[in-house]
């Protein structure tokens, strides 16, 4: 890998002159955040040809890693993978900044292999600074967004509002474009909390969005909001850290890339930087009790991250355990260290307490304390799965607005939602992803569907079809689509991605036609343990099934027709071994994607509807609006007659529509053979 990195000062020169080019301050899409959500957004709209302004409170800050410097992990890799093969800009990221590879969970199957980095968090900020320098169609602002500018809908689109642009604050210039997409993370209506101290602010040392913004989604969009938090521990001098008393881990020695486009990564697989693990101790929970009276944000109602709690969370809900710690590097040349699991909100010399009361931090220093955060949201099933907000015209949300947390489910929001901006803003219909072909469609499927009471995290548990959604063929379901049907991946990738997909099935086809009886296998194979049954004949795909069978090996017998495929050894290895498995599950994906097809119409008024429905359920399809007959099957409340009535509903107004049609094809047609009479 190769790339040439701007500096931070060119980047800022750079942005200082688009800036001075909003004179005609008209753009296709405006994108409201400069976090993996909105650089994602941003950079997706430009791809599909929009127009495209990003707006960022802080020019240094755009792809900043704002708490843990990593990326992927099990659920949130299959998300990296897919966000990459829809040309996306983290997974590259990943690979120029990634200083320890590992894939998690390889003593399972490879569907839940966790593809994970840590990175360089100063590598990471001016790759992703740089992609977007040289994007085209895309200009760059420092500043802050005072209001969205609202209007009057357009009588033919469903929605009651419109949104024509925004205003920038410090004045009153207006900036209009037929879409916005809003990412502002944990900035909205935004406070910090260390202690006993609350202060206004999304990120510490940062201010949180304009008063405006919230005013304009609370009070004049009225849409329904909540309140979230979250946290990030102290960071820790890394000299200060007996490493020795910690329990080494080394990255991968043959490191993974995130992105289909790169063979190897960056750094040198003997360049990579290990983690450390460490473990609570009884003195660490004897300080978060004798510190929750000083600590007014874990005494909060308001709802924290299931999944990566805080320490005091941790403490207080399981007494007497031992929890681990990750001591994990921020850099190559970096003085400090993350300790991952120690998220903490207590007064800074409580902090400094509880970290020396673990063997490895006995004499740590603390570089920056941690703290703790709450934002207003949006709740999510008011958006369409366009990610646009159902009753306002042109308004977009991706990320932690949403009810997400993490890098990876903001990317993936960010993503889709700046392909829908731009393709509206273009006069072109919105794209959906089934839950049933990505990761993506299952996280914005469940935002939309059932919405959130906690921080929504993705795991490959959330996914009905993880044997189909591998990590390892994120390209052939997702490249191909993105550039025929979606308009954001580049020929480049498309044409790469074709190669692969024809590769394999000249390999699988190859595979399928070596047959030989189990006799001859075992000669050809005497290590393998090729049992005899009543079927005498087996093909290389069947043996390359076996545990004990690598593509090599097969390779090996059949140089000729097998070694021309050999750089995708473990993807065929992989495919053979789940074939079974996708072969049963294609039926039941089927059945989904023709619910999925079955549009209902966002207008409908579900308290009249002619169809034998309960109160309840109509007040439950009333306020989720769902979009498809699919997204209403995964409503809570919803029963399966509701489903068979609103089946029922949706195929006799098909029926009625299609004869409709057909008679204003008649009495069009009838006058045309009338005149064309008279002429004969």
């Amino acid at each position: 890998m190769s790339a040439k990195l701007p500096t931070l000062q060119s980047f800022q020169v750079l942005v200082s002159r688009y800036a001075s080019q909003l004179a005609h301050q008209q753009y296709d899409v405006i994108v409201v955040g400069g976090g993996h959500a909105g650089t994602e957004a941003a950079a997706a709209a430009a791809r599909v040809g929009a127009e495209t302004l990003l707006v960022s409170q802080k020019i240094q800050t755009i792809g900043a890693l704002s708490c843990n410097p990593s990326l992927g992990g099990i659920g949130k890799g299959q998300l990296v993978k897919e966000i990459d093969a829809l040309d996306g800009l983290c997974g590259r990221a990943g690979d120029w900044a990634g200083i320890h590879f590992s894939i998690l969970n390889r003593r399972k199957g490879p569907a839940v292999w966790g593809p994970r980095a840590q990175l360089d968090r100063q590598y990471y900020r001016e790759f992703i600074q740089s992609e977007l320098l040289s994007t085209p169609r895309l200009t760059v602002l420092e500043g802050s967004v005072e209001e969205l500018l609202v209007t009057e809908p357009k009588p033919d689109e469903p929605g009651q509002h419109r949104v024509t642009g925004i205003r920038l604050a410090n004045g009153s210039q207006l900036v209009s474009a037929s879409s916005v997409v809003l990412t502002t993370g944990t900035f909205l209506a935004g406070s910090l909390f260390v202690g006993q101290t609350t202060v206004p602010g999304g990120r510490v040392g940062d201010a949180p969005s304009s008063a405006g913004l919230s005013h304009t989604l609370k009070e004049r969009l009225r849409l329904r909001m909540g309140r979230l938090r979250t946290g990030t521990p102290p960071r820790i001098v890394k000299e200060s850290v007996d490493l020795s008393l910690a329990v080494l881990h080394p990255p991968d020695t043959n490191p993974t890339p995130f992105s289909f486009l790169n063979k190897q990564t960056r750094c040198k697989p003997e360049e990579q930087l290990p983690c450390h693990l460490t473990y609570t101790t009884p003195g660490v929970e004897k300080v978060v009790k004798e510190s929750l009276h000083l600590n007014c944000h874990i005494h909060q109602d308001t709802k924290g991250p299931r999944y990566c709690p805080s320490i005091e969370s941790r403490v207080l809900r399981f007494p007497g355990r031992q929890h681990q710690v990750w001591l994990e590097p921020e850099g190559l040349t970096s003085e400090l260290l993350y300790p991952q699991g120690l998220s903490m909100t207590m007064p800074p010399e409580m902090q400094l307490s509880l970290i020396r009361e673990i063997p490895p931090l006995q004499r740590a220093e603390i570089h920056t304390p941690g703290y703790g955060v709450q934002y207003d949201f949006v709740c999510p099933t008011q958006l369409s799965p366009a990610l646009q907000v159902k009753s306002t015209q042109g308004l977009f949300l991706a990320g932690q607005i949403n009810g997400t947390t993490g890098y990876e489910e903001a990317a993936a929001q960010g993503l889709w939602a700046g392909v829908n901006a731009a393709r509206r803003a273009l006069s072109m219909p919105p794209v959906t992803l089934s839950r049933t072909e990505s990761y993506i469609g299952v996280l914005i499927d469940d935002l939309v569907c059932r919405g959130v009471t906690e921080p929504y995290r993705m795991f490959t548990s959330r996914a009905e079809f993880r044997t189909a959604l591998r990590p390892d063929n994120a390209d052939l379901r997702l490249s191909l689509k993105g550039f025929e049907e979606v308009g954001c991946v580049s020929s480049e990738r498309y044409q790469e991605a074709l190669r692969v997909k024809n590769s394999l099935a000249d390999a699988l086809a190859a595979l399928q036609d070596l047959t030989l009886s189990r006799h001859n296998w075992r000669k050809m194979l005497p290590d393998v343990h090729i049992s005899d049954a009543k079927n005498s004949v087996l093909n290389g795909m069947a043996v390359l099934q076996y545990n004990q069978v690598s593509y090599e090996m097969l390779a090996s017998c059949f140089p000729e027709v097998l070694c021309p495929f050999v750089e995708f050894s473990q993807r065929l290895k992989i495919e053979a071994v789940y074939k079974p498995h996708c072969d049963l599950q294609k039926k039941e994906m089927d059945r989904i994607q023709k619910e999925e097809s079955m549009f209902l119409p966002q207008d409908i008024d579900y308290f009249s509807l002619p169809v034998s429905l309960s109160q309840e359920v109509r007040e439950i399809l009333d306020r989720f609006r769902p979009s498809t007959l699919g997204a209403a099957t995964r409503l809570q409340g919803m029963t399966p007659a509701a489903i068979v009535h609103l089946l029922k509903y949706v195929k006799q107004t098909k029926k009625r529509a299609q004869r409709n049609r057909s008679d204003q094809r008649e009495e069009i047609e009838e006058p045309c053979e009338r005149n064309a009479s008279l002429t004969q």
